[in-house]
């Protein structure tokens, strides 16, 4: 048995031809559709980067007990547990984040791992002086990931120095050493289409894209402004497609290498996303201060499995990230008798479009607290203040860097649960920038109002989710500052 795991970072589904885009130029997403199960109700759980990773290791959601971080000491990593069944697991990546303080114990759960540098605000190129080729369009981001992400494209010159396109070839690599080996895990993890929209100019030209130092690429995380017109959105959106086309050039790479191989009798595909993104949609750019919308958190998912070769075309029932690491164990016939996941494997609805979650959960830690019972989905907002907010960690790290020293010195021991394996570890009491508050409790029909343009106002199911809600976070054994917190009396 052998699995590729293909996946980008920042993949909206609205810009693949699979989904319904038609302006769109992507083709090899589109040909998925011969060999794998397309998921129409695929949604992220914890946002964004690593927490969304954690879900891919534990199949737990994360976002309720902790944002940003590594990966605990009482996690359990199904990458560990593939190891210990015999699975050989191999990472090749060009996500920065992995190799900083908050996400460095991620990479290391593999039996080997290949980094590649330079993505976005990678720490990478030395930068001592100012940089004169710094672009001074007010349009995109400023500060020290721009000026640090401008040190590093003076050493990507051409495609074949994109850090992208180089975790790209490693994953080939591996697969022409050992397409003949059985029992091994892939995964390849490209941070495109992430921001900065850098791309090379032969794709962008496939979109009447305008001048490189010119180009609104690097869309800031605020609201749409007095500069950002509509043009100027349009124009955003071009450099993001143009992107996502590299990407999946590149995607048909492996494919084409999977037909040449026949490795699709006998090989697990997924190909699959953290999150997607606002580009002025509903007033907002970025990810991660607004509401969940359903452009950021229903992402796309491709899904070959061999033992179902002529099962295809595509499924409408729910399943989200957690769900991947219980289906990666039910592939490789790893049992983890007392390690209870939140996540279900896929199986069920690769074979049959048969139900495996009831509703979902999902968020961004001190955010909003989201459920989705395939019909409505609630999004609960604090009543009167973003408090209490706490993390349960023994790994008090941010993206880049630790905890300040004064949220470290009122820190307490805790029993833990099960969200901690049993295991006791340091409650910490936080402040975040996330503010759901200005955006108060939504409440969506999403199968009469897809596009979420018609929040409802219904006390009636407003009072049913809200048990239902209650009654996922109990399953999770989410921290009682989270039933204060968005004012849900806990029984």
């Amino acid at each position: 048995m052998r699995a590729i795991m293909v996946m980008f970072d920042t993949l909206s589904k609205r810009f693949l031809s699979t989904y319904g885009s038609d302006w769109t130029i992507t083709p090899n997403f589109k040909r998925l559709e011969e060999k794998c199960v397309i998921f129409d109700n695929f949604y992220g759980g914890s946002m964004p980067c690593m927490p969304a990773r954690r879900e891919l290791h534990t199949g737990r959601y994360n976002f309720l007990h902790r944002g940003w971080g590594p990966l605990e000491p009482f996690d359990c990593s199904i990458m560990e547990e593939l190891k210990r069944a015999g699975i050989y697991t191999h990472l090749v990546t060009d996500h920065s984040h992995y190799f900083e303080d908050g996400g460095a114990t991620y990479h290391n759960r593999y039996d080997t791992w290949e980094g590649f540098r330079g993505q976005e605000g990678d720490r990478w190129v030395p930068q001592i002086c100012s940089n004169p080729e710094l672009n001074k369009n007010p349009l995109n981001k400023q500060g020290i990931s721009a000026v640090q992400h401008y040190a590093n494209r003076s050493r990507i010159t051409c495609e074949e120095d994109m850090p992208s396109v180089k975790t790209i070839n490693a994953g080939l690599e591996f697969l022409d050493c050992y397409k003949t080996e059985e029992n091994w895990f892939l995964q390849i993890e490209c941070f495109d289409p992430h921001e900065p929209f850098y791309v090379p100019e032969k794709y962008r030209q496939l979109y009447h894209c305008g001048i490189l130092e010119e180009a609104f690429n690097w869309p800031p995380y605020k609201l749409v402004g007095g500069n950002e017109t509509k043009d100027k959105l349009d124009d955003l959106k071009k450099e993001y497609a143009a992107l996502i086309t590299m990407c999946d050039y590149h995607l048909g790479r492996i494919l084409d290498f999977m037909d040449e191989n026949r490795m699709w009798e006998d090989t697990m595909l997924i190909v699959n996303t953290d999150h997607g993104f606002l580009l002025g949609e509903r007033g907002f750019m970025g990810k991660n201060y607004m509401p969940m919308y359903e452009e950021i958190i229903h992402i796309p998912f491709y899904m070959h499995d061999p033992r179902y070769e002529k099962e295809k075309g595509r499924r409408s029932e729910l399943a989200q990230t957690i769900d991947i690491a219980p289906t990666l164990l039910e592939y490789f016939n790893v049992d983890l008798k007392d390690y209870e996941m939140d996540g279900k494997p896929l199986t069920p609805i690769v074979n049959g479009n048969k139900k495996i979650h009831d509703n979902i959960l999902f968020g961004i830690h001190g955010g909003h607290i989201n459920i989705y019972d395939g019909k409505h989905m609630l999004m609960k907002s604090p009543e009167k203040i973003n408090q209490p907010l706490v993390s349960w960690t023994l790994m008090p790290a941010n993206m880049r860097g630790f905890y300040e020293k004064e949220i470290l010195e009122q820190g307490v021991l805790i029993s833990g649960g099960r969200f901690t394996n049993g295991i006791p570890c340091m409650k910490y009491e936080e402040q975040v920038y996330v503010d759901p508050l200005r955006f108060g409790d939504l409440l969506f029909d999403i199968e009469a109002d897809p596009e979420q343009e018609n929040p409802l106002d219904d006390l009636k199911i407003m009072q049913e989710m809200c048990v239902k809600l209650k009654k996922a976070m109990d399953k999770a054994e989410a921290p009682e500052e989270e039933f204060v917190r968005i004012g849900l009396v806990h029984n």
